[in-house]
């Protein structure tokens, strides 16, 4: 295997020094990690950060602004009512406890909450119209909405009626303008491209879905750490009203602890999801169900798998944390406890929203 010598594109992560390193070392301490019963109980714990906040008339604020918005971007009633009861608005409280100022958390509020429409609707429900073979057009219609793309001549007229018409297109272009107020350029190109790579796990589990051909866990778990909460995540700086460098939010032991977060969060979705996802008439791939395909397990020894690599995860992520604590910038600093606090609030969130009161024992092997 060729090694390739980084040294002249990435910062180097030096130990404490200059003025700021006693500050930088203060943001680290805060709530610490526990392990958390979750579901119905019958499943082997989940060592998760402990939950920084919990402000239910914040997350009750920022819930009734999503509905408004939801109303406002073409969402008919019924969808409206769906996403005020998922419980977006507390998902932003409980996983950006940094700030207090709704209409920040809101910009967390709607990005999750129409990214989440976009998989329901396009790509994972399909009683909700999602469908294998229509997923990657839309998906580009999605980019053209966050990234609009250049103007041209009298195509371009066609292509703005579309993204004016349908939802999901509205809401993702408003969600967008409005991150674009409160972050630099940077950050929303990070933002955007984070999507769009996560739209390219979407299509691979379209394929699988369509082909009926679904891949070992090992494949799997490879789309998913670019489909996973790290998406959410590099909403982190914006929504707290600060930003972190690209030099910095790009240093490659920076992005492996965000992956390692992101990945962790995603497999509590995975986790607090099997039934659903088993039950729909194409299933979902899902990581424990991955898993128990491949070893021709119960979904109980499964569970116990996908348990071992969230906690390994999270510890890994740990260790990370404190690696980087000597990196003297507030900045940072910030960002990675912000990463600690979204996972502790991911949790949280799962743990006592109705869309996962499912328990994985309920699923046949």
């Amino acid at each position: 295997m060729t090694t390739v010598d980084t040294r002249c594109t990435a910062p180097r992560v030096r130990g404490p020094s200059g003025l700021g390193t006693s500050a930088a070392r203060v943001l680290l301490p805060g709530p610490g990690y526990a392990e958390r019963s979750w579901g119905d109980g019958t499943g082997p714990p989940l060592y998760v950060p402990v939950v920084e906040r919990i402000n239910d008339a914040l997350a009750e604020e920022v819930n009734q602004r999503l509905m408004g918005w939801a109303a406002d971007c073409g969402f008919p009633d019924d969808q409206v009512e769906l996403m005020g009861k998922g419980g977006f608005g507390r998902l932003a409280m409980l996983a950006h406890p940094d700030t207090d100022d709704p209409d920040r958390l809101l910009i967390a509020a709607q990005l999750n909450a129409a990214w989440w429409a976009a998989d329901d609707l396009y790509a994972d429900d399909s009683e909700l119209g999602a469908t294998p073979t229509e997923l990657p057009p839309r998906l580009a219609l999605v980019m053209a909405a966050m990234d609009p793309v250049a103007t041209a001549g009298e195509f371009t007229e066609q292509l703005t009626e579309k993204l004016r018409g349908e939802p999901i297109l509205v809401a993702l272009n408003s969600g967008i303008n409005h991150l674009a107020r409160h972050g630099s350029p940077a950050v929303v190109q990070r933002v955007c491209y984070a999507t769009f790579a996560m739209f390219v796990s979407w299509n691979a589990y379209a394929a699988w879905r369509f082909t009926e051909s679904y891949p070992p866990a090992w494949e799997y778990l490879a789309a998913r750490q670019h489909d996973s909460f790290y998406t959410s995540m590099t909403l982190i700086d914006a929504v707290g009203g600060y930003d972190l460098p690209a030099e910095i939010y790009y240093e490659p032991r920076v992005r492996e602890a965000l992956m390692q977060a992101g990945t962790a969060s995603v497999m509590v979705n995975d986790l607090f999801s099997v039934a659903k996802d088993a039950a729909d008439e194409k299933p979902v791939c899902n990581m424990v169900l991955q898993i128990a395909a491949d070893r021709d397990c119960s979904i109980e020894e499964a569970t116990q798998v996908t348990v071992d690599l969230h906690n390994k995860l999270v510890r890994d992520f740990e260790a990370r944390h404190q690696e980087l604590a000597s990196f003297p910038s507030l900045e940072l600093q910030r960002f990675m406890r912000g990463i600690r606090s979204w996972m502790g609030g991911g949790f949280e969130w799962h743990e006592t929203n109705p869309r996962y009161r499912s328990s994985p024992s309920t699923v046949d092997n």
